[in-house]
């Protein structure tokens, strides 16, 4: 999941902001029943969407969690098939906030932007990170930041903001993604204040990262926050001691609801997700997964992505 999340998810808080730490896991739902949140239309967003789609009736909505999927984010529930997870929960509010039916259809990742492109889906709600050569052909609207998380064992007493906090810890990560690239940009910041090196270690699976947690062979683990939150809130034997941004200490990474650019949907979507914020439902759906640590303050409608790599 790791490799998938390093190209999608790029992930909070810079190092010398206090992270914020999950609560108590909730009891995650991961049965085909969702009862999923359906907000009331609101009429000022509604009129917003472009006529032809305010006719059709329906928001198609697509998802590029084929296989395995990403929980919590987007995967199939106890029945197999079921899709469940944030993403369709988000959108789905979406939908019902524009007075919309939702359609939702999982597909892979390639496809779902072959179905952008072509307008088969009019909004793609798969973890899709900001960057600035995707906003030369999709319009977005942010709703998550874009977190990598330190996983530490339950009760752990460890609490991570700047490279100092990992002095003399064993940190786990992935090879060949992004969070190892900032692993270790942090631990050449150890060195060079004289501080005890960290030891990054490496393993196969996250199942025996976690094995490795529970023993104490390792003190953390930096990995994709959602991973983390979903360990958390399944298992009850970890928890989350600080975020940070995977697209480095200069900018805040962020994902967003993606669609073609300049169809007119982005603004409708906009207000549609400002009015979820507003109204507690936006809080309650992140909840449910255990993503309350990535909420926004508000809707952001193509702000500064990733940059061009070489610009």
């Amino acid at each position: 999941m790791s490799a998938v999340l390093a190209l999608s998810l790029t992930a909070c808080a810079a190092p010398e902001e206090k992270p914020v730490v999950a609560a108590a896991a909730p009891a995650l739902n991961t049965g085909p029943e969702q009862n999923r949140i359906v907000p009331a239309t609101d009429e000022a967003a509604a009129a917003l969407l472009p006529p032809d789609v305010k006719a059709s009736g329906k928001l198609v909505i697509g998802v590029g969690a084929a296989g395995s999927g990403f929980p919590p984010l987007a995967f199939a529930a106890t029945d197999n098939k079921t899709l469940i997870g944030n993403e369709p929960d988000i959108a789905v509010a979406i939908a019902g906030t524009l007075g919309l039916t939702p359609v939702l259809e999982n597909t892979s990742w390639e496809n779902l932007f072959i179905g952008l492109d072509s307008g088969k889906y009019q909004l793609g709600a798969s973890n899709i990170t900001v960057t600035e050569e995707r906003k030369q052909k999709y319009d977005f609207v942010t709703y998550r930041l874009d977190n990598l998380g330190w996983l530490a064992k339950k009760g752990s007493g460890l609490n991570v903001t700047k490279p100092a906090d990992i002095a003399g810890k064993k940190v786990s990560v992935s090879s060949g993604t992004n969070q190892e690239k900032i692993l270790v940009e942090w631990a050449e910041e150890v060195k060079k204040a004289g501080l005890a090196p960290v030891d990054i270690k490496y393993f196969q699976t996250n199942q025996a990262v976690y094995l490795a947690l529970g023993s104490g062979q390792i003190d953390l683990h930096l990995g994709p926050n959602p991973s983390a939150a979903y360990h958390v809130a399944t298992t009850g034997q970890t928890e989350i001691v600080g975020t940070y941004s995977g697209a480095g200490r200069d900018l805040q990474g962020l994902i967003a609801l993606t669609t073609k650019k300049d169809n007119g949907l982005i603004k409708a979507y906009a207000a549609a997700l400002d009015k979820l914020i507003a109204s507690g439902d936006y809080a309650r759906i992140l909840d449910r997964w255990n993503l309350r640590n990535e909420a926004v303050r508000k809707a952001e409608v193509n702000p500064p992505g990733l940059p061009i790599e070489g610009k």
